[in-house]
């Protein structure tokens, strides 16, 4: 287990708060931050639904904000919070824009890309690779994603 820091602790915690942000919008309780030395550079959270775009996870969504307030789409020398494990895309979008640091709560077993289904992050055919680090506040943000689906599987029946 990564030995994580009181600030690793506290922009995870902000993330899950942007997570609860999307779940009250009806969509997937998803949050992401991103850091550049210990200051908020830009934050994001899961807005498909509400933007009728397969895209705007809340990874891409924060790095999108970020390269907009930078006026750049390369990123180095941030860190990424996010709840859960990216995805392919995020992935990609994260291996593209250089981000240094990877940090996410949750493993996604179905589609997680940092090792848990694909080994997308930490792929040495990239020429970029980030520090990953999963498991931080995981217990708080997987009860959040199974609450949320506990109920929209209640509310289908």
């Amino acid at each position: 287990m990564p030995n994580f820091s009181c600030a690793d602790i506290d922009w995870m915690e902000y993330a899950l708060i942007l997570a609860s942000k999307a779940e009250s919008k009806g969509e997937v309780p998803v949050g992401a931050v991103l850091v550049r030395d210990q200051k908020l550079l830009a934050e994001g959270y899961n807005r498909v639904i509400t933007d009728s775009d397969p895209s705007a996870h809340a990874e891409v969504v924060a790095l999108r904000n970020a390269g907009k307030a930078v006026g750049n789409y390369r990123l180095p020398g941030t860190t990424l919070y996010v709840t859960l494990e990216p995805c392919c895309m995020c992935a990609g979008a994260i291996i593209h824009s250089r981000v240094d640091r990877v940090i996410y709560a949750a493993t996604d077993p179905k589609t997680g890309a940092a090792g848990s289904r694909f080994n997308v992050l930490n792929s040495d055919k990239h020429n970029h690779q980030p520090i990953i680090e999963g498991g931080l506040l995981a217990d708080d943000a997987s009860a959040q994603l199974k609450s949320f689906f506990a109920t929209r599987r209640k509310a289908h029946k």
